[in-house]
């Protein structure tokens, strides 16, 4: 057993559990980290890995939110059970686009659009997207403000205005009680549907699919806090669906992997699951009081650093 190659496995899964949830793009590290940490495994297995190590990470949102997902919970009243089930179909139907075009496109996706700098580009263009959004929403926010139309902002049972409130509210706070969709509960059909298309942009190495679907919800009026939850629930159909359609397509082609290979999964596996759980906590405390701007301006950054170094280096595939 080559404990370098786990060491590796362990870095892998930890840069997975950050970067699935975090609107960074976790395929987009993933290559990049490839280019310099590369692991001592056949192709089709680091294909494959590079897949079925998202099933770690959305286990985790299976533990976290087990409660709110399970319609059968003895605890929960018959009306309650009935929004878990129109919840999960709302998710379903949202999960559409992306399979009835995700996945003919997938490959050819990989084969052209894979290299660092178009990893790079959609690192930078979606920053921006980000720092555009958050901007035009607070500066509605202040508008209303400066016209002397303040926001009661609905917080911990109680509302507070900005003027009288001990702990006056950030305008990021502002402008989430300004959104139209506020709770998952309150998510329409049609905003479901439209953040799902929204998660077809994620098929370009690079976007990252929280960050694609965040967007979308940030477009069509919804709140922080709404949206990130109902991206973490999006991806479980997702991910289950595309590491079950990598597994079948690797075993398909013959594949069996060694005992290090399977090591080198389980572990990346382990550590993903073990750094999500940290991550989700992370992020749904994060976004109730503050934007997504900071993870723009890291995608801009990161993105301008792999253009130098690759066109410096001239190792860029």
């Amino acid at each position: 057993m080559d404990v370098i190659e786990l060491v590796k496995a362990a870095v892998f899964g930890v840069v997975e559990g950050v970067t699935e949830w975090l609107p960074i793009s976790s395929t987009g590290h993933m290559l990049l980290l490839d280019q310099f940490l590369t692991m001592n495994v056949s192709e089709d297995f680091w294909n494959m890995f590079l897949v079925v190590i998202q099933l770690g990470a959305i286990l985790a949102v299976c533990v976290m939110f087990f409660h709110r997902l399970n319609p059968f919970s003895p605890s929960k009243t018959a009306g309650e059970k009935r929004e878990t089930w129109t919840l999960w179909a709302k998710t379903i139907v949202a999960c559409l686009p992306a399979a009835v075009i995700g996945i003919p496109l997938n490959d050819w996706m990989e084969e052209h659009l894979g290299s660092p700098f178009v990893i790079a580009a959609a690192l930078i263009v979606y920053g921006v997207a980000f720092i555009v959004i958050e901007t035009v929403r607070e500066r509605r926010v202040q508008n209303l403000l400066a016209e002397g139309r303040p926001h009661a902002v609905q917080r911990g049972g109680k509302h507070f205005a900005t003027a009288s409130s001990a702990e006056p509210p950030t305008l990021s706070e502002l402008a989430d009680a300004d959104a139209r969709v506020k709770t998952l509960e309150e998510l329409d059909w049609k905003t479901a549907i439209g953040i799902g298309v929204f998660q077809v942009l994620s098929i370009v190495p690079g976007t990252s699919r929280s960050g694609s679907t965040i967007i979308g919800g940030l477009i069509l009026g919804c709140s922080r806090t709404a949206v990130a939850e109902f991206t973490f629930f999006l991806a479980i159909p997702v991910m289950f669906g595309a590491s079950g359609l990598r597994l079948v397509k690797y075993f398909l082609a013959g594949n069996v992997p060694t005992a290090m290979e399977a090591a080198v999964l389980g572990v990346g596996c382990l550590v993903a699951f073990l750094v999500s759980l940290l991550v989700i906590r992370f992020l749904m405390g994060f976004v109730r009081r503050h934007d997504f701007k900071p993870f723009g301006w890291y995608r801009i950054v990161l993105g301008v650093a792999v253009i130098a170094w690759f066109a410096l280096t001239g190792s860029a595939a």
